[in-house]
């Protein structure tokens, strides 16, 4: 499908314009899939001082399985989707399982098919950390992979298959790290969604949409849903803030915050005011009121010393 890239080409403008980034400068496999999994959704400028905290606090997968999920999200704390950091907690505990008991002594998998075993990661992920870390000749296919292949080749709407084809065929055996890195970096840099630097890109005599990059691939609309939620702020009798850890499943899961809910029946009401968050798919308007909660979760104090450790989830900060 489409044109074959020149590898030459491509490495060598990636070997002198690579972006500085921590993570580039370690092969060892954990820290590179903490990186991978602080950018599934996280931009790379902010991500890159959770990565450092991280690793710091972090070095190996037995560092992490050692603590508890909260110190794990508590250092997560603002890099947002924390379904992520609860992920790699019970990643990091099953890692340093015994292998009679389903896990690797402690040992971060080598492979792309071992790496998907575990819990969060999905096939970028394991092929990344495998190429990267560990060497393994196998294809990436992210966000900016698929919109080099869609001007090389013209796609208006290419599907997974269809890129994972072009992938593997331009994939750089002898060096797919560095190589599935190089085409991410050109996604992320040159071959960008709204302004593509088409007259610096490397590759651009290969590129059958170089005349038209826009109309490639043709643009996804999210449909945002709104949601709105009443939440009650409750204080014990000493003034300390009263919380509930939210379930498992649902928005704002496992997180701590004033009781929430679509409807709640709430008596003696004074109107505090409204809370816009915005999620990826989402905007979230909270209104906030005063009053007596009749249903709902028991909520716990927490004293205002402690406040970050819980998350709070209202809003974030806000």
């Amino acid at each position: 499908m489409g044109m074959h890239l020149s590898q030459n080409l491509l490495l060598s403008w990636y070997s002198e314009h690579k972006r500085d980034l921590p993570w580039r400068h370690t092969r060892d496999g954990w820290s590179i899939l903490l990186s991978e999994i602080l950018l599934q959704q996280t931009q790379v400028s902010r991500g890159i001082g959770y990565w450092l905290k991280l690793v710091e606090r972090f070095p190996t997968p037995q560092s992490m399985a050692d603590a508890e999920v909260d110190e794990v999200l508590h250092l997560w704390q603002g890099a947002g989707y924390y379904s992520r950091a609860r992920r790699l907690h019970a990643l990091s505990r099953q890692v340093c399982l015994s292998s009679n008991e389903g896990g690797y002594d402690g040992r971060l998998p080598t492979t792309s098919l071992e790496l998907l075993q575990l819990p969060g990661i999905g096939p970028y992920t394991a092929a990344a950390v495998a190429s990267i870390a560990f060497g393994e000749a196998v294809a990436c296919v992210d966000g900016n992979i698929r919109r080099v292949m869609a001007r090389q080749t013209k796609s208006i709407s290419p599907l997974t298959k269809e890129v994972e084809h072009w992938a593997n065929n331009n994939l750089f055996t002898s060096d797919a790290g560095n190589w599935n890195q190089a085409l991410m970096e050109l996604g992320a840099t040159i071959c960008t969604p709204k302004r593509p630097k088409c007259g610096t890109c490397p590759v651009s005599t290969s590129c059958s949409g170089r005349n038209e990059p826009l109309a490639y691939p043709l643009p996804k609309k999210i449909k945002r849903k709104r949601l709105d939620l009443m939440c009650e702020l409750r204080y014990d009798a000493s003034g300390l803030p009263q919380l509930v850890q939210r379930g498992d499943e649902g928005i704002l899961a496992g997180l701590w915050g004033p009781p929430m809910a679509e409807e709640i029946d709430i008596e003696s009401l004074e109107y505090i005011g409204e809370v816009k968050h915005t999620l990826t798919h989402r905007d979230i308007f909270v209104q906030v009121w005063l009053g007596t909660c009749q249903q709902g979760q028991e909520p716990t104090a927490v004293a205002l010393s402690s406040l970050d450790q819980k998350i709070l989830a209202l809003g974030g900060r806000q």
